[in-house]
């Protein structure tokens, strides 16, 4: 029995245990700015790892969108995608519960984009979820960092812009509680050792 419903039947209710996911090079492959619907394509092992996530975790994406500051598309272009992410996720019984993003460039210098935790405490009041035993993915040096500064545990993936900037971990002193080749290997760590 899951953590969830066992929360229920004891009567009380528990705080969520969540994990932050990055979208681009996390959850879809990132061929630079993708917005477009024919730019949509799900990673390998990502539906079946957030399957097994969704038996104890809720599921938030935070995602640095650049490309709108940047003005290369649009904030509806972006939802546009989301939305495609979204529905194909649903279809396959996974649910997002809401996708923060900072649409600016790293020259507008604002409170929003990763490696800020703006978001992750921002979920944590909306959602009432227990950030101490949450995780968060992504590719970037900037999510492990994003999770390390909310107080989560951090997993660094080597797809999308992963193996480029892995170095960037050490140069950085971000140290994730995992490196994983891929989404469903991180997903299987999670679940080995996430505690109850």
């Amino acid at each position: 029995m899951n953590a969830k419903k066992l929360s229920k039947l004891n009567g009380k209710r528990r705080k969520d245990k969540a994990v932050f996911l990055d979208r681009d090079g996390t959850l879809v492959e990132d061929i630079g700015y993708p917005y477009k619907e024919e730019h949509f394509k799900l990673l390998p092992g990502v539906i079946d790892g957030l399957k097994k996530l969704s038996e104890d975790f809720i599921f938030a994406i935070i995602t640095n969108q650049s490309g709108i500051g940047r003005g290369i598309y649009t904030e509806k272009d972006m939802h546009n995608f989301n939305m495609i992410l979204t529905q194909e996720l649903k279809k396959n019984s996974v649910e997002i519960k809401k996708i923060y993003h900072c649409p600016h460039s790293p020259e507008e210098v604002c409170d929003c984009r990763k490696p800020n935790d703006k978001y992750i405490k921002e979920a944590e009041k909306e959602f009432d979820i227990d950030v101490k035993n949450s995780w968060a993915i992504g590719d970037h040096p900037h999510d492990a960092e994003m999770g390390i500064r909310a107080g989560c545990r951090t997993i660094y993936l080597l797809t999308g812009h992963g193996k480029h900037h892995f170095e960037e971990l050490a140069e950085r002193k971000i140290k994730p509680d995992l490196v994983a080749d891929n989404f469903l290997q991180a997903a299987e760590f999670i679940i080995k050792h996430s505690m109850e």
